[in-house]
């Protein structure tokens, strides 16, 4: 997982310089023979998460994936005709310059939704399409984040505006310290209109107050209720030394050594929880293709209790509830999108035998009440008139 280290930042005129650089000078790719081996470094992944059984229900199609990263390459042979680019809310503008293709957003886009066509890389919901909204910019091999605090958010912005433009599923692979109120409300939102989220749950596992204190620092947005927390484990099903470890992990996925696209061709592999995040994206895909109408919570439920590898006491703050299943979770979400919020209760039916009850009668006029505002309107009428004939007399006698 690529970032930008603590309190560092870049000027404007430094970004843009250093964007040119990316663009005209882009990272070698792999030797030729990683094509050839690419599915086959794919296997223990779809192994792990049992993704080959899940496709015979289907692949994603139908499906929109937002993906809240940096720019991706849309002319990458996975991806190609299938992604549709979003407003760029990176804060990248310098001149006539937009944020620039990223590494990061085009490898987790090939995780999610690569095509996987001619013995190509395969994501997980190959035939998902693409919503792809840069919130950040990878430059000189850190991120720079989308804007903090302040009226505006970016994250904010591009989870709203992917909910209003129809994606089904909403996948941020990236993670940062510190709760926003505006991001917390616009998870709400997304929850609230049936598109859930998926975000890791950082890299800090081996950081310094990990080990000091066997816990690390929650990030963001999978710190937020409802948002689907994503760990990172091994080949052997281990979590991985570097995931973070605390209450916001959900469930884990493969997150070492991840086969994934590079921009400029040829594959590389990953180590983070950014791709286990993305994995676990694409199994939600998968879900909401087979049952478009399921809820998040659902959805989540789904995961959990069909993970593999479930720890011993039934959940920890390393594993969560145990490693996504994806044919599994596929199976028990027919179940739970079978329920409904209620059941409708005919009128005539109640409890108990015996004459319905009719309920309290509504209560009249009070008469003692009603005399004595008559009376204290009579009283007050008199010494109206009383008081004006007076005043008459007095003028009269003047």
């Amino acid at each position: 997982m690529l970032r930008r280290p603590p309190g560092s930042s870049l000027s404007r005129p430094l970004a843009a310089l250093a964007a040119c650089a990316l663009v005209l000078f882009p990272s070698a790719a792999p030797a030729a023979g990683a094509t050839a081996d690419v599915r086959k470094d794919q296997r223990w992944v779809f192994d792990a998460l049992n993704v080959e059984k899940a496709w015979a229900a289907g692949k994603g199609a139908g499906v929109t994936v937002a993906l809240l990263d940096t720019r991706v390459q849309t002319s990458l042979k996975e991806i190609k005709g299938r992604v549709v680019d979003g407003p760029d809310l990176s804060g990248f503008f310098y001149g006539d310059l937009d944020s620039p293709v990223g590494e990061h957003g085009t490898r987790m886009a090939s995780i999610i939704v690569g095509s996987g066509r001619n013995g190509a890389l395969s994501g997980v919901a190959p035939e998902a399409r693409l919503l792809s909204i840069p919130i950040m910019v990878e430059l000189t091999g850190n991120m720079i984040p989308p804007g903090l605090g302040g009226p505006d958010s970016s994250i904010a912005r591009a989870i709203r505006y992917a909910v209003n433009h129809g994606a089904h599923v909403i996948v941020i692979p990236n993670a940062r310290y510190g709760a926003q109120r505006l991001d917390s409300d616009s998870v709400a939102y997304a929850l609230a209109r049936g598109v859930p989220i998926v975000a890791p749950v950082g890299d800090d596992g081996l950081s310094e107050y990990a080990r000091a204190n066997g816990t690390s620092y929650w990030q963001f947005p999978a710190g937020y209720t409802g948002v689907i927390g994503v760990g990172a484990v091994d080949k052997t099903g281990k979590a991985a030394e570097f995931s973070s470890d605390n209450l916001s992990v959900l469930v884990t996925a493969p997150g070492v050594d991840v086969p994934a696209a590079n921009p400029g061709g040829g594959y590389g592999k990953v180590s983070s929880t950014d791709a286990a995040a993305a994995l676990v994206g694409g199994v939600v895909a998968l879900i909401k293709a087979r049952h478009p109408a399921i809820r998040p919570e659902l959805i989540s439920r789904a995961l959990t209790s069909t993970a593999k590898g479930r720890p011993e006491p039934g959940y920890d703050d390393k594993t969560g509830f145990g490693t996504v299943d994806a044919a599994a979770a596929l199976d028990r979400a027919a179940t739970l999108a079978a329920y409904r919020e209620g059941v409708p209760v005919d009128g005539e039916y109640r409890f108990g035998g015996g004459p319905p009850e009719q309920g309290p009668t509504r209560p009249g006029p009070d008469p003692f009440r009603m005399w004595a505002y008559g009376v204290g309107v009579g009283v007050g009428l008199l010494a109206f008139a009383g008081g004006l004939a007076v005043l008459m007399r007095r003028s009269e006698r003047r």
